[in-house]
């Protein structure tokens, strides 16, 4: 249909008219756009230039396809980028998918908007997801509108809003817990427990820690890039008793190669398999049971480690690298008190002059030379 008289210049732009709908014309990087704004109003067609104008001034334009981009796209290109940067858990993020493909998958990103996701989180709430579990679904639909708006792909994204985490856990042992809880455990867990404690490594670090890592002599263990959750390698040097302890370790996989005439690569092993351990949730709930610290994690040895690391004045940076913290946010989380720093701190506050406050000494539960022994 030929183009009628009737149209108007804005600038680099102009609104025309084909029949009776009103189109506009505009230019990016010397490329000409000519989009309908379906509407047989003036009005409308001027609005659109100037909403295509403004996202090419703020470098925002995706151009006409970004209004039909559906979200199941979205999804796709997230796992698809997911997959080739060699994230971890691929089953696992599926799962936080698909909640999200059943409530938008068949419509347009542009129409999912900030009401319809609050809509999508109250819906999740009555369907009794956890607030952490609906947090990473949100996780997820952000990270899919971001990639969306790299690729140029959309135009523009909605609030996506979080809802605020009740259940951090605040655990950790006291010395006299680790010991209890370590010396009830079968023998051959009792290095991972210790190993644990003194350096906070996750236990599938732990549990997947090779000799080959190892290097008693040098007392160092390394872990390599791309094995930790945060990606990044890391190293911690062997003192006191967790070197003891890995010497022992040795010496306990060197004799169990040569009664059953095989390597073992794996540093802590099960004796009945001579293979790694695979899991321990079951031997440490009935430990921790009978010890009366049940509900206890193991985890919780990686809030304790951070903690008792600071309370000896390592440098929290220096923390950070041996815990495999990437992050300060985290890293503070886990930074927490006991009830014995809190009567501490009120014993120094309260002592009658500067100079009998520091004969009171420090946080510190213990020396500051070293970790604690069984004996100390």
């Amino acid at each position: 249909m030929a183009i009628k008289e009737r149209q108007h210049t804005y600038g680099m732009g102009r609104i025309y008219q084909r029949g009776k709908i009103w189109w506009v014309r505009y230019y990016r990087n010397g490329q000409e756009f000519n989009e309908s704004s379906r509407s047989e109003k003036e009005a409308e067609a001027k609005n659109l230039l100037k909403k295509r104008q403004g996202e090419i001034a703020l470098g925002r334009f995706a151009g006409p396809k970004a209004e039909k981009v559906m979200f199941s796209e979205l999804a796709e290109d997230f796992l698809t980028d997911y997959r080739i940067r060699g994230r971890k858990s691929q089953t696992k993020i599926h799962f936080k998918v698909k909640p999200l493909l059943a409530a938008f998958g068949n419509d347009r990103a542009k129409s999912i908007t900030t009401d319809r996701i609050k809509r999508y989180i109250a819906q999740r709430q009555e369907a009794g997801a956890a607030i952490a579990t609906i947090n990473r679904e949100l996780a997820v639909l952000k990270r899919s509108f971001n990639l969306a708006l790299q690729a140029e792909k959309i135009g523009g994204k909605p609030y996506i809003p979080l809802l605020t985490e009740q259940n951090v856990r605040t655990g950790f042992f006291e010395v006299e817990e680790f010991y209890a809880v370590r010396d009830a455990l079968p023998s051959f867990l009792q290095p991972v427990a210790t190993f644990g404690y003194y350096t906070g490594w996750r236990i599938t670090e732990i549990l997947t820690l090779q000799w080959r890592q190892v290097d008693l002599n040098a007392a160092e263990v390394r872990l390599d890039p791309g094995t930790t959750k945060s990606g990044e390698g890391r190293v911690i040097y062997l003192d006191g008793e967790l070197l003891k302890m890995m010497h022992q370790q040795r010496a306990f996989v060197l004799n169990l190669q040569r009664e059953r005439g095989e390597i073992i690569p794996w540093v802590f092993v099960n004796p009945e398999t001579a293979g790694r351990i695979r899991n321990l949730r079951k031997s440490w709930a009935k430990t921790c049971r009978e010890t009366g610290l049940a509900g206890r994690l193991f985890h919780d040895f990686r809030r304790t480690a951070v903690r008792n690391m600071v309370r000896v004045g390592v440098p929290e940076v220096v923390a950070m690298k041996i815990s495999g913290h990437k992050t300060r946010s985290i890293f503070d989380r886990y930074n927490i008190v006991s009830e014995q720093d809190l009567r501490e701190a009120a014993r120094r506050i309260s002592a009658p002059s500067p100079k009998d406050r520091d004969k009171i000494g420090t946080i510190a539960p213990f020396p500051p030379a070293a970790l604690p022994t069984k004996n100390s």
